[in-house]
């Protein structure tokens, strides 16, 4: 059973930074495209980044274009995300996830997605 754990949520000034973090355990994860959503109070779960399991493809959403990095690291079995130049409007719980195949497609959709965390808190106030 594969378990994901996030951490690195906070409470930060615009303008500032946090760096995500979602630890992958239960099985090899080397593979697989993961994926970082986020959900406001009231909205939908939005697709924030995903990076193949090489890493050597990436996706973001529009608005974090040149302000948030995906990356990961094989050898710990951990995904991150990089957020600068943080907006009150990135306030949301944010989610990592993960696809169970093996392919390289970066799907933006939560139901592409099959094992999820349990979300960590990102506060940015004005």
């Amino acid at each position: 059973q594969v378990h994901l754990v996030e951490s690195g949520g906070g409470s930060v000034e615009a303008g500032g930074s946090l760096r995500l973090s979602c630890a992958v355990s239960g099985r090899t994860s080397s593979w697989r495209v993961m994926g970082w959503f986020r959900q406001a109070p009231g909205k939908e779960r939005e697709f924030v980044a995903a990076i193949t399991g090489s890493g050597d493809r990436l996706k973001y959403v529009d608005s974090g274009k040149g302000r948030f990095t995906i990356s990961r690291d094989t050898a710990k079995n951990t995904v991150y995300l990089q957020m600068n130049s943080l907006k009150p409007d990135d306030t949301a719980v944010y989610y990592c996830a993960e696809r169970s195949t093996t392919t390289v497609l970066l799907a933006t959709t939560p139901s592409s997605y099959d094992y999820w965390g349990q979300g960590t808190q990102v506060t940015v106030s004005s």
